[in-house]
């Protein structure tokens, strides 16, 4: 299995129609199996998983994203998650023994045609960054699409590729290169926000909590609760399982009953160890969000 993944994070969770149409002009590109799509009302944002050769992928990649801005009006989006753009966060994962080396090289290579194609500021990040305050999302990200203006007036975020000026219609995207990364969330059967956001800032590496854990609280109005929104940026540091128990602590302690948990996108075999056993309803279908299994049964 060497193959190159990429999770692409689209500014679209209502659409249907459209979601459907970016997952066929991946599934479009011959040599690429098309893995798994998310889409989440409440985030407004859909999270499309694919893999192959590193050709193939680049090519998907910009024929799914191109589409996407093509569609998608971010003055009109609203959504709990943080967001950049139309193309919010496109990256490149190395499976198996293929070296992040060339995760790199298609992520700049994506960002170079994408950029050139619809004129949009492309920042790279992850091992693709160019320079070390790149590094982390969240630094790129930081301000979102309505300080994107006053960010691109600031000439230490002149964008690694694309113009540097404002793109009302589509706002920016993050590429880069990346590890492997479990994003989900743990869905709390309340409304009380603040408490949401003191058990996010329990858990996460930034305030003291756990290595390699990002996490925010956010409110699904959709559904009337509260949710944790975590990445865990390397499994092999924290296991996943020791996570979920240490957030339902957390929200126990609180007073805000766990409903259950939510896996975006897929996950490696390795990382499911214990997952079982948390005590947190489970998707009934998260054995099919397994990397490998996906992979399988492509």
């Amino acid at each position: 299995m060497n193959l190159l993944e990429c999770v692409s994070n689209i500014s679209e969770g209502k659409d249907r129609s459209l979601v459907d149409s970016l997952v066929q002009a991946v599934k479009g590109v011959s040599g690429v199996n098309f893995l798994h799509a998310t889409s989440d009302p409440d985030h407004h944002r859909s999270v499309l998983t694919f893999a192959g050769t590193p050709e193939r992928v680049l090519e998907a990649a910009l024929a799914s994203c191109g589409l996407a801005v093509e569609h998608i009006d971010m003055r009109n989006h609203r959504g709990v998650h943080p967001r950049l753009g139309a193309v919010d966060v496109v990256p490149f994962v190395p499976l198996g023994d293929l070296p992040m080396a060339r995760a790199v090289q298609t992520a700049h290579e994506f960002g170079r045609q994408f950029a050139g194609r619809h004129g949009i500021p492309v920042f790279y990040y992850g091992e693709a960054a160019r320079t070390a305050k790149r590094i982390p999302l969240e630094a790129v990200r930081r301000g979102e699409y309505e300080g994107l203006q006053g960010k691109l007036a600031d000439p230490r975020w002149k964008p690694d590729e694309g113009p540097c000026r404002f793109h009302a219609k589509s706002g920016a995207t993050a590429v880069g290169a990346r590890g492997i990364l479990i994003a989900f969330n743990v869905n709390l059967a309340s409304q009380d926000l603040e408490s949401a956001r003191a058990v996010a800032r329990a858990v996460r590496a930034r305030d003291g909590g756990l290595p390699a854990v990002k996490a925010i609280g956010v409110k699904l109005r959709g559904r009337r609760m509260v949710q944790v929104s975590v990445n865990l940026v390397d499994y092999r540091i924290t296991p996943w399982s020791q996570i979920i128990r240490r957030i339902a602590a957390e929200a126990e302690s609180r007073g805000l009953p766990v409903s259950d948990l939510e896996i975006i996108g897929l996950v490696p075999r390795a990382a499911t160890v214990g997952l079982e056993e948390c005590g947190i309803p489970l998707p009934t279908t998260w054995k099919n969000q397994v990397i490998e299994e996906a992979l399988a049964n492509a």
